[in-house]
């Protein structure tokens, strides 16, 4: 745990009660259902059961109050077993957040108590073909049909698809605009034109659908329009993201923990030359590594969830980024260490480290790739430098030479 954040009791609780939950439910079926791609509703039903799925979600409309920070924690013990898992339960929070950051107090006892009490799956469309990290250049299109939209057009990747009964969708009203293009409105399973395309066969997370959403004429009431005022879809997937990149991160972090852990267990057990093999440096140093970037990981998801449940907003944005770019990665690289240490062992779909290495992957591209989460800090950081001229007193610049790189190239 991290020192510097102060843990409620209502999320240590939860912690708790997703660990036995993983235990119990999540890890014994993670190899069944990531080889048949089948999603663990038994899992799932648990979850709901304990009330998992209020976790985020404010007690007025019948969640837990318990914030992004037991978010993380919960969503860490889910993914230990199985990250696969994790970006399942996780994905409700992705799609319920933007009701929840920017829907009428009308929508969100509406929906809310039905994602909270586990009634009802959400997932979040804002992925298309043509318009990945570029949510600007979204074509989905919500045209106005007096007291309802005419929702036209497909999303790419929706992560929970076919399994959820409420998308929140960002679909272009004005296409005329550049700041007030895009809005959110939510589609719910069973409206006609409203159809799952084509199911992904995935390299990780198998256990979790990834599908096209085909809108085709699908005619949504007005009062499905998050916040009932168009042209803040942008804005509302924008500060979604802030929100839920800790959970992302998180997942990278039960993800870490979890094939660390394998490596643990395996590393005491498997002998070499007479000895096991945590007792040579080189695998001591791996183990050390992988531990140290653990941890470092987890400190900076649970600061970053803390900074979010703090409502300090304007801190937020740099600092998910930063969560979701360095987890992510470390969860990576923790995979790849534990397949090494497995050795030709790890490479074989019978040891569970293989999984750990596929789910891996997708950490560092959904929700934003790295390189975006790097373009946003950079970004944050330019703007900061405003605040250090200060510190130009201090550093001798040279003044700019007349002596131009054309006339040393020239002779001239």
């Amino acid at each position: 745990m991290n020192e510097n954040v102060i843990y409620s009791d209502k999320a240590k609780e939860l912690q708790a009660i997703a660990k036995e939950i993983a235990e119990s439910h999540v890890r014994p079926g993670a190899a069944k259902h990531d080889k048949a791609q089948e999603y663990n509703y038994d899992a799932a039903r648990a979850c709901a059961e304990a009330g998992l799925f209020g976790t985020w979600i404010p007690e007025e409309y019948g969640g837990n109050g318990a914030g992004v920070l037991a978010l993380a924690m919960v969503v860490e013990e889910l993914a230990k077993a199985d990250s696969g898992f994790g970006v399942a339960f996780a994905v409700n929070a992705l799609g319920s957040f933007p009701i929840l950051l920017g829907g009428t107090e009308d929508q969100k006892k509406l929906w809310l108590p039905q994602v909270a009490n586990g009634e009802k799956f959400v997932a979040f469309c804002l992925s298309e073909k043509f318009a990945g990290s570029d949510a600007g250049g979204l074509a989905v299109r919500a045209f106005d049909e007096g007291d309802h939209y005419r929702v036209c057009g497909e999303k790419k990747w929706t992560t929970n698809g076919g399994v959820a009964d409420i998308y929140t969708v960002f679909a272009v009203t004005d296409p005329e605009s550049r700041s007030r293009r895009l809005s959110s409105i939510v589609v719910e399973k069973g409206m006609e034109g409203f159809s799952i395309g084509k199911v992904e066969d995935k390299m990780g997370i198998r256990t979790v659908p990834v599908v096209e959403t085909v809108f085709d004429n699908v005619m949504v009431p007005k009062a499905n329009l998050i916040g009932g005022k168009e042209g803040m879809g942008f804005k509302n997937a924008m500060q979604t993201l802030d929100y839920a990149r800790p959970g992302v991160a998180a997942q990278a972090v039960g993800a870490a923990q979890g094939a660390l852990d394998y490596a643990m267990a395996y590393s005491g057990r498997r002998r070499q030359f007479g000895k096991p093999i945590n007792s040579f440096q080189m695998v001591q140093k791996m183990l050390a590594d992988m531990a140290i970037k653990t941890e470092a990981a987890r400190a900076l998801v649970h600061s970053v969830a803390a900074t979010v449940d703090a409502g300090r907003a304007s801190e937020a944005s740099k600092k998910a980024a930063m969560a979701k770019c360095f987890a992510t990665d470390v969860a990576m690289e923790v995979a790849t260490d534990a397949v090494q240490i497995f050795g030709g062992y790890g490479f074989m779909e019978d040891y569970p480290v293989a999984k750990f290495f596929r789910d891996a992957k997708i950490l560092q591209i959904y929700e934003g790739t790295n390189q975006i989460q790097r373009m946003v800090v950079a970004r944050a950081l330019i703007k900061e430098a405003a605040d250090l001229e200060h510190l130009a007193a201090y550093i001798p610049f040279e003044e700019q030479s007349t002596f131009t790189e054309q006339a040393a190239i020239t002779g001239s």
